[in-house]
């Protein structure tokens, strides 16, 4: 079996897309400590995720997938988008907890917003690079509402205060199994699996 690649060092999504690979055989970039950090140059979550597997290819010579995902949100006008993981900015960063600063940011920016203007959107863009130059590239999104309030201990980034449509709770209060069911990265990535099969032929 060919190995892949996750073009990441985020252990929770790397524990996630394993989830939702189950039966192909991944490895994280904890395995090539030696690999680039790629910074996510691109305006769109497509090209963010095309330029790190690329990276990621050339240099272990070995398919891989990458993704870039993030929060939109309607009364942000989409954002914070591609920016999703960097939104606090140096605050974040100095805080020593950007997820926490991150979320924090957003629902200071809502505090204003009636439930009616808090609709939102997680979407991921999932691609996958072979070393001869292939590429594959699918999207997937989960339309939701942002709360007023962190709920639930599970997930990471933005979960504790997304509602998935037609829900009651957040993506942090589901089981990991009941989340990649329904979530924006477990879509994209069953649609990317799909295509490996023919995809590795190469």
């Amino acid at each position: 079996m060919t190995r892949i690649v996750l073009a990441t060092r985020n252990a929770g999504k790397v524990a996630e897309l394993r989830r939702i690979l189950s039966g192909i055989d991944v490895a994280g970039l904890d395995s090539f400590p030696d690999a680039p950090e790629v910074p996510e140059t691109e305006p769109t979550f497509e090209g963010n995720a095309l330029l790190k597997a690329r990276a990621i290819a050339a240099h272990t010579g070995l398919p891989a997938v990458a993704d870039d995902s993030g929060l939109c949100v309607d009364e942000l006008n989409g954002m914070p988008g591609v920016l999703s993981a960097r939104w606090s900015g140096r605050f974040g960063a100095a805080s020593g907890d950007r997820d926490a600063a991150n979320l924090q940011l957003v629902l200071d920016q809502l505090a204003d917003a009636p439930d009616g203007r808090r609709g939102a959107s997680f979407v991921c863009a999932a691609a996958l690079v072979l070393p001869g130059g292939v590429e594959h590239c699918v999207e997937g999104r989960m339309r939701g509402a942002i709360i007023d309030a962190p709920r639930g201990t599970g997930g990471f980034g933005y979960d504790p205060v997304f509602v998935p449509e037609g829900g009651s709770r957040t993506t942090a209060e589901m089981s990991p199994e009941e989340k990649d069911a329904i979530s924006h990265r477990g879509r994209a990535f069953r649609a990317l699996a799909r295509l490996l099969p023919d995809a590795l032929v190469y």
